[in-house]
């Protein structure tokens, strides 16, 4: 397998992956998924930090 073919194949791998991801954010129920758990990991986020703060300047 020559160099030129190692392209063709890892260039058809990258398009086929951007073309999964891309259907992947059509589908609107997923998309509100995917935000409710981005809210749900920067409130428990934040309240790691909130928690953090507390212990340090408690002591």
């Amino acid at each position: 397998m020559g160099i030129s073919d190692q392209f063709k194949d890892k260039a058809q791998q990258l398009a086929d992956q951007a073309k999964a991801k891309m259907d992947e954010n059509k589908d609107p129920s997923k998309a509100k998924d995917r935000a409710q758990d981005a809210r749900d990991q920067g409130q428990s986020r934040a309240q790691d930090a909130r928690d953090d703060a507390e212990d340090r300047f408690d002591h």
